[in-house]
């Protein structure tokens, strides 16, 4: 059962703007068409705004529902001759037929609610500790037992990166779009560097705390083992201009 805000300029004969309203369990509360109304139902699921008798006052309202005023998706109840004037300049995210019956209503309601969902990305910890690696993105630091590294921009990106997911096998290509993204065209080369750069500033006690998969790429290992499986790092030339 949702909550449901209906907007219409007849709120005593709210009962005739959507009957199949009225067979479906949904509260529903009614107020006159005005921006106000949404003051104390800005929590509502969905508008209903009834557009049957003026289409340019909904339209006005539509508009500033789903723009300055970033109100619940807005569901048009129209009369049959109103499709011919709604486009998708209005802003609302469905119309429905005055006549329309309660499922196709209850389908409406629904599917703006899913496409009006906006998922959640994961949120990255601003603090990373693996072994004796501590890395902070809110300060952007990253210390080995208590030493401050000082690494470049895309060196602390690709280390945290890392010890973000140990014990993953990371491929180098996979690496230069999470790190470096989509529009940088170098090669996985890049990548290489990199690593031989971050394993020279974790010093030699804690270098092999990146282990290399032999023709697959890298994995972080927090307690720097499994060396013997993973090999390190072939020697590899710098190449020019590669990307910090």
């Amino acid at each position: 059962m949702a909550e449901l805000l209906l907007l219409t300029a007849d709120p005593a004969g709210a009962a005739h703007v959507l009957p199949a309203l009225t067979l479906l369990g949904h509260r529903v509360t009614v107020a006159p068409m005005a921006p106000s109304a949404l003051v104390d139902h800005a929590e509502a699921a969905a508008v209903l705004l009834d557009a049957r008798r003026d289409l340019v006052a909904a339209r006005t309202l539509c508009r500033m529902l789903s723009g300055p005023l970033a109100a619940p998706p807005v569901l048009l109840v129209l009369a049959e001759g109103g499709f011919t004037a709604v486009s998708t300049t209005w802003g609302a995210a469905d119309v429905v037929l005055e006549s329309a019956g309660p499922a196709e209503v209850e389908a409406r309601l629904r599917m703006v609610a899913e496409r009006t969902q906006v998922p959640r990305a994961p949120e990255e910890p601003e603090r990373v500790e693996a072994g004796d690696l501590v890395i902070d993105a809110s300060a952007y630091t990253a210390r080995i037992r208590g030493r401050v590294l000082d690494l470049t921009y895309k060196e602390f990106e690709l280390l945290r990166h890392l010890a973000q997911h140990p014990g993953r096998v990371l491929s180098r290509a996979q690496l230069l779009q999470e790190v470096w993204g989509y529009d940088y065209y170098g090669g996985t080369r890049t990548v290489d560097v990199h690593v031989r750069r971050l394993r020279a500033k974790l010093g030699s006690e804690h270098d092999q705390m990146i282990g290399t998969v032999r023709n697959v790429g890298y994995r972080f290992d927090p307690r720097g083992r499994d060396t013997t499986i993973t090999g390190t790092a072939e020697p590899v030339e710098e190449p020019a201009g590669v990307a910090e």
